[in-house]
């Protein structure tokens, strides 16, 4: 018996050993995995992208879109994750900032670093996202070097600076005023939607966009079926994003970014549901399939501000609001004489809006982490106008100084050309018989 007993304990203390084992690298792996699932939001912005564009625009929009992540990467490396972790408690940086500096240890292939390396590449991945968001609304008309700067200026500084004030354990808006914002409704998509708005107001419209009496023209990609495909790409990509929103903690338990309680199956539950709730909010509002998708993606947006607290049917409601009024929220930007491709602002900056005001309403008094103030209205109105200013200065002075240096905006010349024409050594459908000229000069 007392053999037995003691075969039995060691059995106990192996599987203990083995599941310790077993926990590291499956968390590991789990990060590495959510990180690879977001790389399909950039295929799909790239697909979303092209296809909104006209024909004679495809490829340079395309070459855009994938010079930002391309450009994210390195300058998110050598100076992004440093801000993260440097810059939480406002604009004075503290010495933790040390561990992301890019000769840091943990800055390279440590073997007893796990974490590192995983982490800082999802925050790459939301970076390049904040990018990508600003990329579709300016097709067609943007110079490409004026475009990487300002997508290296919203995903390596501004994004990354607001993430540390709001997204960060010890984030003086999460400390002072209980922001909450799990999904980053405000952090990533208040931003992006605010900086591409400042952008826009600087580059102006298409040639052809408006009549002579401020009257506004459709300008239809030249492939609906490939924006529709490359949305529902970034609703996968959105899974893995929403998955790394979430921490494992030494105990075994899932937590949100500030270190309170959750579950997967909240994330599984509301995501699943505000995409619904926004499909059919948008497309009872438009009948529009491309506005249809759109409210889908709005409506996990509007949904990822409290995703890790919502009672189900609730994300449904709230992503149904997104839904029903983004292509208002747009056709007021068009009246203003603004032109955006996509939809950007009005899916991601006002599907923020209602995200992270939804917490603020509907779930007032939640407590805080240890420490921190709880959810207030006050609070998450604190948070939405930090994320608005801090979206929409950098994008509105960012593009004007590129205005007067002549580096924003192409040639009138090279629009009515296609941009393909001017700028792209390669046709994008060879088989039409339209062979490239780059009669404009380069930029």
């Amino acid at each position: 018996m007392e053999q037995q007993l003691a075969d039995l304990v060691a059995k106990v203390a192996a599987l203990e050993k083995s599941s310790g084992m077993m926990g590291t690298i499956d968390i590991e792996i789990y990060y590495f995995w959510a990180t690879a699932f977001m790389v399909l939001i950039h295929a799909g912005f790239l697909a979303y992208e092209m296809g909104a564009s006209r024909a004679k625009n495809v490829l340079a929009s395309g070459i855009k879109n994938i010079l930002a992540f391309a450009f994210i990467v390195p300058t998110f490396y050598f100076f992004g994750w440093w801000i993260y972790l440097a810059f939480p408690h406002g604009f004075v940086p503290s010495s933790d900032g040390d561990a992301g500096l890019p000769w840091a240890t943990a800055m390279g292939p440590n073997l007893s670093d796990n974490a590192t390396g995983v982490f800082w590449a999802a925050f790459t991945l939301f970076a390049a996202t904040t990018a990508s968001i600003m990329s579709g609304a300016v097709i067609e008309r943007i110079k490409v070097y004026g475009f990487v700067i300002l997508a290296i200026l919203l995903g390596s500084f501004a994004w990354i600076l607001a993430c540390a004030w709001g997204w960060h354990p010890d984030g003086w808006l999460l400390k002072s005023y209980g922001y909450h914002d799990f999904g980053c409704a405000g952090i990533v998509h208040v931003i992006a939607g605010f900086f591409t708005l400042g952008v826009l107001m600087n580059l102006g419209p298409r040639i052809g966009k408006f009549n002579a009496d401020g009257s506004a023209n459709d300008l239809p990609g030249h492939n609906i079926p490939m924006v529709l495909i490359g949305l529902m790409l970034i609703i996968v990509g959105f899974f893995g994003f929403l998955a790394a929103c979430a921490i494992l903690n030494a105990g075994g338990q899932w937590t949100n970014i500030y270190g309170e309680p959750m579950t997967l199956s909240s994330v599984a539950f509301n995501a699943l549901m505000g995409f619904s709730g926004g499909l059919i909010g948008a497309w009872v509002m438009t009948r529009d399939p491309f506005w249809m998708m759109s409210g889908g993606l709005a409506g996990i947006i509007a949904a990822a501000g409290g995703m890790d607290i919502w009672y189900p049917p609730l994300a449904f409601i709230i992503g149904a609001s997104a839904g029903l009024t983004i292509s208002l929220f747009n056709d007021m930007l068009t009246k203003f004489g603004l032109d955006d491709a996509v939809g950007a602002v009005a899916v991601h900056g006002w599907g923020g809006v209602i995200g992270v005001m939804s917490v603020g309403v509907l779930a007032s008094g939640y407590p805080g982490p240890d420490g921190s103030p709880g959810i207030s209205l006050v609070g998450q109105f604190v948070g939405l106008v930090v994320c608005i200013a801090v979206g929409f200065i950098p994008g509105f002075v960012g593009s004007l100084i590129l205005k007067i240096f002549g580096s924003l905006r192409v040639p009138d010349e090279a629009q009515m050309l296609g941009l393909d024409k001017a700028k792209v050594p390669v046709s994008a459908y060879p088989e039409s018989g339209t062979a490239p000229a780059a009669t404009v000069p380069a930029e």
